[in-house]
């Protein structure tokens, strides 16, 4: 039976080095949740708290209203694939995904039934009877997930499981991952750092940095409306540009350092004249007559479009970023453009965000920090 997950205003500690100071967050019954942010962030040590791995100092974390906090791992009837496959060698296909099954005293015939489901979920029952040693990254990986929802947990705990395969096996298994989850109706949460990944297969995702929570929202969300500065660069590329609130006759503006300006009518608690940064996606730009002109620093042809890195003056934009770039849909292009060719872009206004100067939140009015 799957269940919720409360987290509340948790606390992790390693003697005076805190973790995660207070993080409190709501896993509904059945979603796909997954945990992304960079090394360090506490996604892991979130994880294992669920888990059980890991003590909790303070706060409380629920499976529906029941608090696991003093419950031993092997009592929260959980699930746990892992970055490492984990199964053993000397064992085959079905004996492996038998194992857990065999500890609970199953019956034969029963354990037989359920084996011969999974297996069939997960897409490996032609391989029941090899030894690992016979089976591609990707085909262990699916014994390893075949094995860790054949008990029926109320929560599946994944843990970096694709990080070792190839480009191709990830794209593959993630979508294996997801028709899994969704045929099992399983609460599952899920850690990653892929960015890519995470947009693919979440219901919603939390961003973290530093052990707390930046953002928590469904992946289109998140990628079109991130809450401040480091989830729109985390997730996807963006580019910063410094600027300033216009309030005129007609509703406010913003202005770039160049004093093209775009009016806004989607802008919320601003001032006249209020320092903002202008945040644009490599999508977003359109080449206009009118707009912000920069030139070409380099070009990348992808074959469905080009992607060109640009050189503004150096007042216009943040500074500290590895690039700005622009994404040229060459389906709909009459021409590209090519090293020290200047160009006049134009941001679409109705999908840039705008952030306090302090980068800590946006202004626009239908962004939600949790969803």
């Amino acid at each position: 039976m799957s269940v919720a997950i409360n987290i509340e205003n948790v606390v992790k500690r390693y003697d005076q080095l805190t973790i995660i100071p207070g993080l409190t967050s709501h896993i509904k019954n059945g979603e796909f949740f997954t945990l992304l942010g960079p090394s360090g962030c506490g996604k892991t040590t979130l994880l294992r708290m669920i888990a059980g791995f890991n003590s909790i100092e303070d706060g409380l974390i629920k499976f529906d209203d029941q608090t696991i906090n003093n419950i031993p791992t092997h009592k929260r009837n959980i699930g746990m694939v892992f970055q490492s496959y984990a199964i053993f060698p000397h064992l085959t296909v079905r004996e492996n995904v038998e194992y857990g099954l065999k500890l609970r005293n199953m019956d034969k015939a029963a354990m037989k039934k359920k084996v011969d489901e999974i297996l069939k979920v997960v897409k490996i029952e032609e391989y029941q009877d090899r030894l690992p040693e016979r089976l591609s990254g990707g085909q262990q990986q699916r014994v390893a997930l075949a094995r860790a929802i054949v008990i029926h947990p109320s929560v599946l705990l994944m843990d970096e499981p694709l990080s070792n395969l190839d480009a191709k096996l990830r794209v593959e298994m993630r979508s294996a991952i997801r028709e899994v989850q969704n045929q099992v109706g399983i609460t599952t949460v899920y850690v990653t750092h892929d960015q890519e990944e995470a947009l693919a297969i979440s219901d919603r995702i939390a961003i973290m940095k530093l052990g707390e929570i930046q953002q928590i929202g469904r992946p289109e969300s998140i990628y079109t409306r991130p809450y401040n500065v480091f989830v729109s660069t985390f997730i996807g590329h963006s580019n910063l540009f410094c600027g300033k609130v216009k309030l005129a006759a007609d509703g406010p503006h913003i202005v770039f350092q160049d004093g093209y300006q775009l009016k806004m009518e989607n802008l919320v608690n601003v001032q006249d004249d209020q320092e903002v940064i202008i945040s644009v996606r490599p999508e977003e730009f359109s080449l206009q007559a009118e707009g912000i002109t920069c030139k070409i620093a380099s070009r990348v042809f992808l074959g469905k479009y080009v992607n060109y890195t640009l050189d503004f003056a150096a007042d216009m934009i943040l500074p500290g970023q590895p690039s700005i770039e622009f994404s040229q849909d060459l389906g709909h292009a009459e021409r590209s453009y090519q090293v020290g060719d200047t160009i006049t872009l134009r941001p679409n206004r109705l999908k840039i965000n705008i952030f306090t100067a302090d980068q800590s939140a946006s202004l626009i009015q239908e962004v939600k920090q949790y969803e």
